[in-house]
């Protein structure tokens, strides 16, 4: 049995290492154009910050390793094409191409950064994005020598450096095209968040909504300023690009491969392509959304590494569905934790359905305690049927801990009214009495038809 497989990173790493497991005898072989394998490219933010100083402790495996176990690496190899007939890759090596072969083919191309239209966008050098391990050292290095930063886009990447620089001690503007911070959140929730940021008064920075980076500006490739739409002439050492990312399917769709609504290559449940013997995963492919039952593109790493181990266990030959995604996220700004699952009310409110929500402001734990802190938490629920639809949390580092439980029950299809008789553990370092939760799902319940 031969396996190929383009893409080291997260989902690519996984399918080899599982597959290897599996079938011990097969040929597997991984084909990525990048420097590295097997890699925590959401590390990488952390690793700017200085919370650790070598990049190497991003490295998951190496190379070497991977060989040790069977599985042969080739870094700098581009795939130029796939032949779906003739069950082969035109693979472009730095110093020949060759014609592989395959029995199974998995394609692990992930995504890419999105580059906005911006005039002299290529004309300096200061200006980067963030994906690969070489751009994580260089932004380090640069943020090491600089003053001031500007981050263009509020998502999370853009946060997350954010956090790098000021507490690094660098001026950040960071600008964001939409009216709001964080896509993934209800606006009000969002309009929190930015609040409790621009509370906080011990570092230097600002933060622009409904405005768009024009221009850059410069001389001899320096770097001088960022321009915007309303007139704005922001000075800046260095510029982040976080405008998204999109996803690689240029070598799917070239091969013939479909395409799905989202603009991920389409996969069933069993990470199959609309081509026999080719499975896709990671951040190329596209998901089901397990509360909407929709196509949707949400690339992350965890479930990256979910659908690897899915393809890898189908293209072995052991049968294994992936059901979907609800988005659940967290990340971490200036001490703020921010965590959602599942629909926004605006989204829900789009597919169909009738959303009723409840927001609540209550202590992460006993207010006695010394460490309290409060924890903004907003549940969303379907008035007709108490269907639990989403949920969202900003404040101490207990609001994952929140939305992990909230994922769970989308996740067994619960009502709000089922939801409110979990027996949730309780003790004064860890919860109030009545956790948030269930404060939430008490108030959540008499907005619904269904009551408790």
């Amino acid at each position: 049995m031969k396996i190929v497989i383009i893409g080291g990173v997260a989902s690519g790493a996984k399918a080899a290492a599982k597959i290897k497991r599996l079938l011990p005898h097969a040929s597997v072989k991984i084909y990525t154009d990048d420097t590295h394998v097997s890699y925590s490219s959401c590390g990488i933010p952390y690793y700017i910050q200085g919370n650790f100083t070598d990049y190497k402790a991003l490295l998951v495996r190496s190379p070497e390793e991977f060989r040790k176990s069977g599985i042969d690496v080739y870094l700098e190899s581009k795939v130029e094409k796939i032949l779906p007939l003739q069950k082969s890759i035109l693979v472009a090596h730095p110093d020949q191409a060759e014609l592989v072969k395959y029995d199974k083919l998995i394609i692990a191309t992930g995504a890419r950064p999105k580059i906005p239209e911006i005039k002299g966008i290529n004309n300096f050098d200061g200006v980067y994005t963030v994906r690969k391990i070489e751009d994580a050292i260089n932004i380090r290095e640069k943020m090491l020598i600089s003053k001031k930063a500007v981050i263009i886009g509020g998502g999370y990447i853009g946060l997350e450096l954010f956090e790098a620089f000021v507490k690094n001690g660098l001026t950040v503007d960071l600008i964001e095209h939409n009216d709001y911070l964080m896509h993934n959140l209800d606006d009000e929730m969002s309009v929190l968040f930015r609040e409790k940021l621009e509370e906080n008064k011990d570092y230097n920075f600002k933060i622009y909504t409904g405005e768009k980076v024009t221009e850059f500006t410069g001389k001899e490739r320096v770097l001088k300023s960022v321009k915007t739409a309303s007139g704005k002439e922001i000075k800046t050492d260095m510029v982040i690009l976080c405008s998204g990312v999109k996803p690689n399917v240029e070598l799917a769709k070239d091969a013939g491969i479909e395409i799905g609504e989202t603009g991920a290559i389409k996969v069933n449940k069993i990470m199959r392509t609309s081509i026999e013997d080719i499975y896709a995963c990671g951040d190329c492919a596209e998901k089901t959304h397990i509360v909407s039952g929709k196509p949707v593109w949400i690339p992350l790493g965890s479930t990256a590494n979910k659908e690897g181990r899915c393809a890898a266990m189908n293209a072995a030959g052991v049968y294994a569905e992936f059901d979907g995604v609800l988005g659940s996220t967290v990340t971490r700004c200036l001490n703020i934790t921010v965590a959602s699952t599942g629909l926004t009310e605006k989204s829900a409110k789009n597919i169909g359905f009738t959303p009723v929500s409840v927001i609540i402001n209550k202590p992460d734990k006993v207010a006695y305690m010394p460490d309290a802190s409060d924890i903004t938490l907003k549940v969303i629920a379907d008035k007709i049927t108490g269907l639990l639809l989403g949920a969202q949390a900003i404040g101490s580092v207990g609001a994952d801990k929140r939305i992990n439980t909230i994922t769970s029950a989308l996740l067994g299809h619960l009502t709000a009214q089922e939801f409110n008789n979990n027996d949730i553990t309780y003790s004064p370092p860890y919860s109030t009495t009545i956790d948030p939760i269930l404060n939430a799902m008490q108030i959540l319940c008499t907005k619904t038809e269904r009551d408790c």
